[in-house]
């Protein structure tokens, strides 16, 4: 065994692991080894020096009271303080015996338990470093491409070094996949499952996932410029997205949609044609919950902060609006906003201004005295 450091180094390539990941899983194989040959019970420790390339295992034995009760649960691990003064006289509580393993006095069976030991804990080791790498990526889009859909309707996807799997509930109403498509899905979580072993679950109905796509298309909310506040979604047919920027010269909403709608179509085509409304975000819950209710007009709203509760009196033209197909506007206006909307419907017909000059043009204002203290 006097190459094996060289193997290791030569496996740490291999399987793109750090050396230093490749000479902890020696170690530990080289005492999980030890423990085998001699009791499971035995403290062994093992030392590396790697200018040299050669490695040394240390049986350890602890100094411990005459009473201790580990004397007799790991007694080849604990020495009591009597036996161990009959060896050396100046032996102190807590001091260490070590005592040298020599591994290839155990012959073939050492080489096999070790070169086992040792596939076991590289292994381990490779799925840690995979865990951390997409740990880090959560929350982001992936792409892959599906390898198969099982009978319970699940989709397999096979991305980098690992396989995603994207439920049932997880993937928009109406969705169908089939082997070889490629497709783009938030990454949920990492997670090791005993049927599945490490995997990704991935998700294409998360807010997020919407928001992670928005950012993909519109440069401004990649650069920071536009910021997504939050988002709600019946995924499939609607979502809501209120976006803020702090910089007068920007509009939010235009930037989003983009010109003749290039961007929020694209990100609507890869949701599956859902409909993506964009709302300018507003501290003020009175002016937000408002916008979050369009396209319907409200007549006027009051809002209880603590019990995040909004009442809107609304015309009876607009409630049909406000509430929409099915309850999804409402809905999603609650969920985007966090308060709960209540309408409260009163007399009157609703009418929008008319846009064209037929009811008379306004005529703009010259004056700008009024602008004059801004600049003081």
């Amino acid at each position: 065994m006097e190459k094996i450091l060289d193997i290791i180094e030569a496996i740490a390539h291999e399987k793109n692991i750090s050396k230093e990941s490749a000479i902890d899983a020696f170690k530990e194989a080289l005492i999980n080894t030890a423990k085998k040959l001699t009791s499971y019970t035995s403290t062994f420790e093992a030392i590396i020096d790697s200018d040299t390339k050669t490695y040394n295992i240390y049986k350890v034995i602890t100094v411990v009271e005459d009473n201790d009760a580990r004397l007799e649960e790991e007694a080849d691990s604990y020495m009591p303080l009597s036996e161990a003064k009959e060896f050396d006289e100046s032996l102190e509580l807590g001091d260490q015996l070590k005592e040298e393993f020599i591994l290839e006095e155990h012959g073939r069976t050492a080489s096999a338990n070790l070169f086992r030991e040792l596939e076991y804990h590289v292994q381990r080791r490779i799925e840690q470093d995979l865990f951390e790498k997409y740990r880090e990526k959560v929350g982001t889009v992936m792409l892959g491409t599906v390898n198969r859909i099982d009978a319970d309707d699940n989709t397999h996807v096979e991305i980098g070094e690992l396989k995603g799997i994207l439920t049932l509930r997880n993937r928009i109403k109406g969705e169908k996949f089939k082997r070889g498509d490629t497709i783009r899905a938030l990454l949920r979580y990492v997670s090791v499952d005993p049927q599945y072993g490490l995997f990704l679950e991935l998700t294409r109905t998360s807010p997020k996932f919407l928001e992670a796509l928005m950012a993909s298309e519109v440069p401004e909310i990649e650069d920071g410029v536009v910021e997504i506040t939050g988002a709600a979604r019946i995924p499939g047919e609607r979502a809501k997205i209120a976006l803020k920027t702090d910089q007068m010269n920007v509009d939010p909403i235009g930037a989003a949609v983009g010109v003749k709608g290039v961007r929020i179509n694209a990100v609507s085509e890869e949701l599956n044609g859902e409909n993506i409304d964009c709302i300018e975000y507003s501290p003020i819950p009175e002016i937000f919950i408002t916008r979050a209710l369009s396209p319907a007009i409200t007549q006027s709203i009051k809002v209880n902060a603590d019990e995040k509760k909004a009442i809107i009196n609304i015309t009876g033209d607009q409630k049909a609006k406000a509430i929409g197909k099915s309850g999804i506007n409402i809905r999603l206006a609650s969920m985007l906003t966090g308060y709960t909307i209540e309408l409260n419907e009163v007399e009157g017909v609703t009418e929008r201004q008319p846009e064209s000059a037929e009811s008379g043009e306004v005529e703009k204002t010259k004056d700008t005295t009024a602008l004059a203290d801004l600049f003081k």
